[in-house]
């Protein structure tokens, strides 16, 4: 399965490694899950992640590009025979197109490996966060309710 980096960090295949820097900020801000609740964007954020780590990588980048050219050549040709559906999501997906470069599927596979421990670690921080922000209010909330009730006490005395 073949995907479109350009497409899903939406730059322009003539993107230089500073326009895929900030398109990768953007995104990953765009689907953070902070920014998108209730609604599951782990898949989305590992595909940011992966096209980012694929096309920073100069090499990496040389062997996509050279693949990515068949692909869009691929697309092309199958879009001619197919007629267009109505996409309710608005992410990209995965292709059919399959290729033969074997260095570039193991690069590619690594990059979603590291794609999905860093999201797995990004949401794990995420929880651990929440966790310790609920806590932090519970003793708030008893603070103020213990103060409240002193201040409460103390009127009612001097009454």
């Amino acid at each position: 399965m073949f995907k479109d980096y350009y497409l899903i960090l939406e730059i322009p295949f003539e993107a230089s490694v500073e326009e895929i820097k900030v398109a990768f900020k953007k995104q990953a801000l765009r689907w953070h899950p902070d920014r998108n609740q209730g609604r599951d964007t782990k898949s989305i954020m590992q595909d940011i992640n992966e096209a980012y780590l694929v096309l920073k990588d100069a090499e990496a980048r040389i062997r996509y590009d050279n693949e990515y050219k068949r692909f869009k050549a691929y697309q092309k040709k199958e879009s001619e025979f197919t007629v267009a559906s109505n996409v309710e999501d608005d992410f990209p997906k995965e292709s059919k197109y399959e290729f033969d470069d074997e260095i570039l599927k193991r690069w590619m596979a690594n990059a979603r490996e590291q794609a999905s421990n860093l999201v797995s670690q990004t949401f794990e921080e995420i929880k651990i966060g929440a966790k310790a922000a609920g806590r932090e209010m519970f003793q708030q909330f008893i603070a103020f309710a213990i103060i409240g009730l002193i201040f409460t006490i103390i009127f009612k005395a001097c009454n």
